[in-house]
């Protein structure tokens, strides 16, 4: 009689940073059966992991088969997690690892967010050097990115990246599936320390403030103060026409972003480098987003072996209106930047504005000028915003009051 088996994971000669889990009924005990490269040095460490596993699932009778290809430990305990749960569907338990400390920053709402970086939600080889890079933000990715046969696997990869893989300050970024699938997705990020949650295809307010109240629920449930926000994704022609309406749906929105290769196809159109049959959207999305005073963000450029049209594109979408761009690979991330960043004459006239506001603070007044200009607030924003990117491309140095 053939033994059932329940497996989770991947194998084959270019898997890499990853593992394949096989779990199936043993007569007697816990019988543990490795197949390694790096079994010589790491055997007994891997076999003491599926061992505390089986013990924390309580595991009685099991046969654990395990191919390594350079797993982390978070990736071997969500592969394993996924095989007990198909194995035993009414387990409840979770096995979260420990947070890495350097995991429990949060994030504000007016961030700069010039770049995020996507990683596939189900890839565990991208994750522990995305950080490096120095993108504004890691996206985790569930939707697009992910297989619907990866769906499941990619919760528990995403959920132990969240709590265990430094990224280096970049924000902690979760793209869920849509509605209303993305609403489970929750359940594996909200607990874990997002900071910011995208939304793809919304059409609609409704659908943010579902998401809002979910993540309540949970920050609730789990007793969790961080703030979360949210950054819808419109990608279809309904989207582009309800674009304040989504923009204004909820306070947790930061931004606002679109997505281009959907919005073409929904119009039944190609995406050209050019971008006309785009313009339309791009400028409503831009012209909601700022009046809802959050961030409009701009679609990935997906050529990623021409740094030069990224350039342009970059240069294009600051000139509409734009604040960031999403990045398909990391190679894309230090164009981005220093394409967005501001030009010699634009931060001159952003010092004269904040050292102007400097001054009428100092005096307490509640108007600041420049010349014979009034300056509102807005404007002064702008330039403090101006100042920092200049300042993070090293274009103006942190104390230029001082030499100013």
């Amino acid at each position: 009689m053939e033994t059932k088996t329940f497996s989770a994971g991947k194998r084959g000669d270019k898997v890499r940073s990853d593992c394949y889990i096989e779990l199936s009924p043993a007569p007697s005990g816990i019988d543990i059966e490795l197949k390694s490269k790096v079994s010589a040095m790491y055997g007994k460490t891997l076999k003491t992991q599926l061992q505390s596993l089986c013990d924390y699932f309580e595991l009685k009778n099991v046969k654990v088969y395990l191919e390594d290809f350079g797993a982390l430990q978070p990736t071997i305990a969500a592969r394993f997690e996924q095989a007990v749960k198909q194995m035993f569907p009414e387990t409840k338990k979770e096995y979260l690892p420990e947070f890495h400390p350097e995991n429990l920053y949060g994030t504000t709402k007016d961030k700069l967010r010039r770049s995020r970086l996507y990683l596939p939600g189900n890839e565990p080889k991208f994750y522990p050097n995305a950080g490096l890079h120095k993108p504004d933000g890691v996206i985790l990715d569930l939707e697009d990115s992910v297989a619907p046969t990866e769906k499941v696997s990619a919760r528990f990869l995403v959920r132990n990246t969240l709590r265990a893989i430094n990224f280096y300050k970049a924000e902690r970024m979760v793209r869920i599936n849509q509605l209303p699938m993305g609403l489970e997705d929750l359940n594996f990020i909200v607990p874990h320390n997002v900071n910011v949650i995208l939304i793809p295809k919304v059409e609609s307010a409704d659908q943010i403030k579902q998401v809002e109240e979910k993540v309540l629920e949970l920050k609730k449930k789990h007793n969790l103060e961080n703030e979360v926000y949210f950054m819808p994704i419109i990608e279809s022609a309904l989207g582009v026409m309800k674009a304040y309406e989504i923009a204004t749906a909820s306070k947790y929105n930061c931004s606002l972003a679109i997505g281009l290769e959907d919005y073409t196809a929904d119009l039944g159109t190609q995406r050209t480098d050019e971008g006309k049959e785009s313009i339309f959207a791009r400028s409503t999305l831009i012209n909601a987003a700022k009046a809802a005073g959050i961030q409009p963000i701009d679609t990935v450029y997906s050529d990623v072996s021409n740094m030069e049209g990224l350039r342009e594109s970059v240069i294009e979408a600051k000139s509409l209106g734009f604040e960031g761009k999403g990045c398909i690979h990391p190679r894309q991330i230090k164009v981005i930047h220093e394409a967005i960043a501001p030009e010699e004459k634009e931060i001159e006239k952003a010092k004269k504005i904040v050292l102007a506001f400097d001054e009428a603070t100092a005096k307490g007044l509640g108007v600041v000028s420049l010349g014979s200009k009034m300056i509102d607030a807005p404007v002064v924003k702008r330039a403090q915003n101006t100042i920092k990117l200049a300042i993070l491309n090293n274009l103006l140095s942190e104390n230029w009051k001082e030499l100013n």
